[in-house]
């Protein structure tokens, strides 16, 4: 048997072991929309956390969904971290209307800390919830989203509790590249076992991170991984290690955010994230490469140079990708044809790799909101796996 005849094998076995894992792993995970909302007025207080740097043109719209929510006890914190844009006029304009709304300026960042972490920590010691929600400046709420959430708090004793967005973008290429990114990271993090106090797999979202304020200030706050560019999955790591509760929930039609409005724009924001996701590991980055190009590059090219059965079992792994970007794509509600795209986005996917670790090591670390931070600060704040 040839080389490439084993390597079509490889392809399509991986390809079908991960979506298979990955499939039944979410039939395991909640749905909000299938949490009912807490029915009694007695809950716990939340202190709800937005950082905002530059935020003018998403901060309305997503402070008005919280103002809208249904919770009787809310505290709604927003940290204007020295934008240079129009936020603070919109904060100050909305504060004028609704005077629930208490904002807190950053000026300076003190030496040690990432801009949105020691933002985050800032508004969690000027908070006075039993719950802290950390949260974007760029998402938006469904009315009854937190009372659900608490809810399923209580109900499963939760310390910490992170939720999965919906991207509200149009596209075919963008969605396929989100499909794509969103599949290695439930194939890397496993967020359904979560829950599983056994399991050493953690999962936090930046849309929509809650813990409880007690648990919070045992593992020390953010000031575990001050200037860890990945805070919010940091933060569901640090609190599994300590032994507390999570989960990991989907929070479909409930919790939605225009993530990024381009391919480019989407290359741009996760840029200084992607080498992180590595652990700062070139050959972690070589390896994460190579399994792309195994399982989502070579079997077209295998298909195009192979004959007989190698070129069948190639064609086969090309197949079943593409039915599985389909499935994702009839989920989006968006024509099925848009899953021919995934035959683009692995190129996509190496290029971002290798770029951001070039660039991470080129310049010694990352800039970030118009500061650049010391790559080896950020490895001494240790990696995620």
């Amino acid at each position: 048997m040839s080389v490439l005849f084993w390597l079509s094998i490889i392809s399509l076995g991986l390809t079908l072991a991960v979506s298979l894992e990955i499939a039944l792993g979410m039939k395991r995970m909640t749905y909000i929309k299938d949490v009912p909302p807490a029915d009694s007025d007695d809950l716990p207080k939340v202190s709800i956390i937005i950082p905002a740097c530059n935020e003018a043109d998403t901060m309305e719209p997503a402070l008005q969904s919280v103002l809208a929510l249904d919770y009787p006890d809310l505290e709604i914190i927003v940290i204007n971290d020295r934008s240079t844009d129009r936020t603070a006029d919109v904060l100050k304009g909305m504060q004028h209307k609704h005077s629930r709304i208490k904002i807190h300026e950053i000026t300076e960042l003190p030496p040690g800390w990432m801009g949105k972490l020691h933002a985050l920590q800032y508004g969690a010691d000027h908070a006075k919830g039993e719950y802290l929600l950390f949260t974007d400046a760029d998402i938006v709420f469904e009315k009854s989203t937190l009372r659900r959430a608490v809810g399923h708090v209580l109900k499963n004793r939760l310390d910490h509790l992170s939720m999965f967005f919906e991207n509200k973008v149009a596209g075919g290429i963008l969605n396929a590249l989100f499909l794509d990114v969103g599949g290695g990271l439930l194939m890397l993090f496993k967020p359904w076992k979560a829950k599983d106090k056994k399991s050493k797999k953690f999962m936090g979202v930046g849309a929509f991170n809650m813990v409880k304020a007690s648990a919070y200030g045992a593992i020390g706050g953010h000031s575990a991984f001050a200037m860890h560019p990945i805070d919010d999955i940091m933060l569901g790591k640090v609190l599994k290690e300590r032994g507390f509760a999570q989960d990991c929930i989907i929070g479909e039609k409930f919790l939605q955010v225009k993530w990024y409005g381009t391919v480019r724009d989407l290359i741009d924001g996760v840029m200084k994230n992607t080498f992180a996701v590595y652990d700062f590991s070139v050959p972690g980055v070589l390896a994460g490469c190579t399994l792309i190009f195994v399982m989502n590059i070579l079997p077209l090219w295998g298909v195009i140079i192979t004959t007989g059965t190698t070129r069948l079992i190639f064609g086969a792994a090309v197949l079943f990708r593409l039915m599985s970007l389909a499935h994702g794509f009839s989920h989006l509600k968006m024509p099925l044809w848009n899953s021919v795209w995934g035959l683009v986005t692995p190129y996509i996917n190496i290029y971002l790799s290798i770029k951001a670790a070039v660039l991470t090591l080129r310049h010694n670390g990352i800039s970030w909101r118009g500061t650049h931070y010391s790559l080896d600060e950020m490895k001494k704040q240790g990696g995620l796996f």
